[in-house]
């Protein structure tokens, strides 16, 4: 077992970040496998709602990842101060803290829900079907705060490859009750949200029995207390994953209001397409960082400063071939992709696949902007991580969706991704030569 105060070459950094990289793909294709299976067996309308109401589901869900990467970050560089009983004492917290707070959020959600959709302008069976699925949905917000934290900190106790096992037994379920439940039994989009919520509750509770047993792992559940400078500590370092989070839930709801101006429902659909295959390319740049995030940690902790320069290197070069590798994969990929989706309808292939083709220039630059928000996340800067993710995607993408359709209408929208992921990694480069004194990693 790789262990992560130990050497990485480029070799043995790819085979402990690879079951992150595959454990957050997998994730990603829950949204997927819904939208398939609704696409194509409950129609283009309860395909909309899905990708309509999604992104305030996301909002809620983010806070896992707050408290698992800034939770990570603390933990991995307690470790590496080789106070380990400390850090069982900090993991044991968040976890309990977050499962109180997944709580508090699902009952928000539910008094929030139809407000919000009614807001973003939908109406009739759009809206009826957006709600049906995020009441449903949100019954396991507690298990997807769980999961999502669990992403991040399978890895910080040196276990991937567990995580992994468990979101692919969670994907898995989803898969299989999605047909069971869409495809055969005809519920439509109550089917998609029933398989969705039932496998989040795997992918949440598995973790948390593994971690209340004895395990192999250097991490496990123990008797804590509350800590309110801990828990803030990690808040403010993970802010930056829960504010990107927020930021590109938000982005998605204002690209939905703008292409329902300018495209209608086939313009939400066309995005939802888009969405899917974004967030499992996105995955495998997210996927790598979450897993190196606490190998940073460790030696910055540590005080590793040759290590450190060494994994900084090492990322950008495989973000850079990953990201020539993905423009390609998207541009060859675009028409059986949206075909997949969206195949029977011909005016709407034609608008994803044009969505598409410029969409995909993105990826050249969106690897780099979440390598260097992870990076400084890891550093346990949550505030320089927090300034580049909400520019971003926040900033750089809202004023771009906002602004390019009025001269280049719905291209100006899909346009706008690319231009704020250019921007990001500009902002990127200037914060990590800004502090390459401060932490001696290069």
């Amino acid at each position: 077992m790789i262990q992560i105060s130990e050497h990485f070459n480029y070799r043995k950094l790819l085979r402990f970040t690879f079951p992150s990289i595959v454990m957050v793909v997998f994730t990603s294709i829950y949204g997927v496998v819904d939208g398939y299976f609704v696409s194509n067996f409950a129609g283009k309308v309860p395909f909309t709602a899905l990708n309509f109401v999604f992104p305030f589901l996301m909002i809620l869900g983010g806070t896992g990842f707050m408290f698992g990467s800034g939770g990570g970050a603390l933990i991995a560089k307690t470790m590496g101060e080789q106070e380990h009983e400390k850090a069982n004492r900090i993991f044991s917290m968040l976890i309990y803290a977050s499962v109180a707070c997944g709580v508090v959020l699902a009952i928000l959600g539910m008094v929030l829900l139809r407000p919000v959709v009614l807001f973003l302008g939908a109406e009739g069976q759009l809206l009826e079907d957006s709600i049906r699925y995020g009441s449903i949905y949100l019954l396991s917000l507690p298990a997807v705060v769980v999961q999502s934290e669990f992403q991040c900190l399978f890895s910080t106790a040196g276990k991937p490859q567990m995580g992994l096992f468990v979101t692919v037994a969670a994907g898995l379920t989803n898969i299989v009750l999605d047909a069971l439940f869409v495809a055969v039994f005809s519920w439509g989009i109550t089917g998609a949200a029933a398989a969705t919520a039932l496998s989040q509750c795997v992918g949440g509770i598995v973790p948390l029995i593994y971690f209340s047993r004895p395990n192999t792992s250097t991490l496990r559940l123990v008797k804590t207390k509350f800590e309110g400078k801990v828990l803030a500590q990690v808040c403010v370092n993970g802010s930056s994953e829960l504010l990107s989070n927020i930021s590109m839930s938000l982005v998605s709801m204002i690209y939905n209001a703008q292409l329902l101006k300018y495209a209608g429902e086939d313009g939400v659909a066309a995005y939802g397409v888009l969405m899917y295959v974004c967030l499992i390319f996105l995955g495998i740049f997210i996927g790598f960082t979450m897993g190196t995030s606490p190998i940073i940690s460790y030696h910055y902790g540590a005080q590793n400063d040759r290590e450190l320069k060494s994994l900084l290197r090492k990322s950008v070069a495989i973000i850079g071939i990953a990201s020539l590798a993905m423009l390609a994969a998207g541009e060859l990929l675009a028409k059986p992709l949206s075909w997949l989706f969206v195949g029977y309808d011909s005016q709407l292939m034609e608008i994803t696949l044009r969505g598409f083709r410029i969409y995909s220039m993105s990826f050249v630059f969106s690897g780099f902007a979440i390598l260097g928000s992870s990076f400084f996340t890891a550093l346990n800067n949550g505030m320089v991580s927090a300034v580049i993710s909400s520019l971003r995607t926040l900033v750089f993408q809202i004023l771009s969706a906002v602004i390019f359709p009025l001269f280049w209408g719905v291209d100006g929208i899909w346009a706008s991704l690319v231009f704020a992921e250019a921007m990001a990694v500009i902002v990127v480069g200037l914060f990590l030569a800004g502090n390459r004194k401060k932490y001696r990693y290069y």
